[in-house]
């Protein structure tokens, strides 16, 4: 059997014929298995969905409660028959409820890890190394250009500006889900004990991370109307960065913008957008954590898909690893 029988692409998504099911498909469908709960890859209106229980409660959050006709919680490490083929779901290390699917037939297994880190982030289970024939990679920061540093260190030049700039609110751009919910824990872990200020966007979200067992501390909206503009004066306030251009973020006092993102490690990006303080905070693998983890799961196969697809393919040429780019559509850097 070829690696292209058990699964492959379609333009709704990863298609797998002998188990009638699709993998994150950007279409309605009628069987769907899910990896995590970003838009891009978890969209509503199919038939079945199945996916982790915290990637379910997170669909219902973000999509409404009938976001699929019915659904299948997958507890970690549990095997299922669908079809023809032994299907299991593992630890991605992503976000909170997020895991890498593997479809297994006749010896064979695929995983497909859909977006995933390996450094440690206490908002989720860690990234679990499954042994494969196939493996499945994102490539968003794909190029040996990205290696992201610790992330206490940005956050602690978040935490020193805040001293530097006491009269000054620092507004924190990081997307609602999991970025938004692991800077404030890691703010936590540095000590930071005072109210942490979240846009309203952000509250439903940060919510359910503090129901799974995610300790977030004081988390206050960040609202003016409740107080005086001065209340806010070195206050962290955590938003979604489109915000930004709101009326609502100038509001504050003296606002300084910061950004939490992989793409921080391009300045000019950055200068672009407005940000003030970068800080190079990634839910995703650098190309160092992406090219370890290619060796390690000991596949002999690689196909790379949504992001810089080539630079990984070609590093997998050269150390001796067959590789292909899936050229997936309808994936974006949105938890980036």
């Amino acid at each position: 059997m070829r690696p292209s029988d058990l699964l492959h692409s379609r333009p709704e998504g990863l298609y797998c014929p002998p188990g009638d099911f699709y993998i994150d498909p950007v279409r309605p469908v009628d069987r769907a298995l899910i990896t995590h709960g970003h838009s891009d890859h978890a969209r509503p209106g199919h038939a079945k969905v199945l996916a982790t229980r915290q990637t379910l409660d997170i669909m219902a959050i973000r999509c409404g409660p009938d976001f699929a006709g019915t659904t299948q919680a997958m507890p970690l490490g549990e095997k299922i028959r669908l079809g023809d083929v032994t299907v299991s779901f593992h630890p991605a290390g992503h976000v909170l409820g997020s895991a890498q699917i593997s479809v297994e037939r006749n010896g064979m297994r695929i995983v497909a890890s859909g977006d995933y880190k390996r450094a440690g982030d206490p908002t989720c289970t860690a990234f679990e190394v499954v042994r494969c024939d196939v493996f499945i990679s994102e490539a968003t920061f794909a190029l040996p250009v990205f290696r992201h540093p610790d992330a206490s260190q940005e956050i602690g030049k978040l935490l020193k500006s805040t001293r530097q700039f006491p009269e000054r609110a620092h507004l924190v751009g990081a997307y609602a889900l999991g970025k938004a919910q692991r800077v404030m824990r890691l703010l936590r872990d540095q000590g930071y004990d005072k109210p942490i200020y979240i846009h309203g966007a952000l509250t439903r979200l940060s919510e359910y991370y503090q129901s799974q067992g995610v300790d977030l501390g004081d988390l206050r909206p960040a609202t003016v109307e409740d107080g005086d503009k001065a209340d806010f004066a070195g206050a962290i306030i955590v938003a979604p960065s489109a915000t930004f251009a709101d009326r609502w973020a100038r509001r504050f006092p003296d606002p300084l913008a910061a950004f939490a993102s992989g793409w921080m490690r391009i300045r000019q990006r950055a200068k672009q957008g407005g940000v003030e303080l970068p800080l190079v905070v990634s839910d995703h693998s650098d190309w160092d954590e992406l090219t370890a983890t290619i060796t390690e799961t000991g596949a002999g196969e690689v196909w790379v898909t949504h992001g810089r697809e080539e630079a990984l393919v070609r590093w997998c040429e050269l150390n001796g690893i067959a590789a292909r780019p899936l050229h997936l559509v309808g994936y974006e850097d949105e938890g980036d």
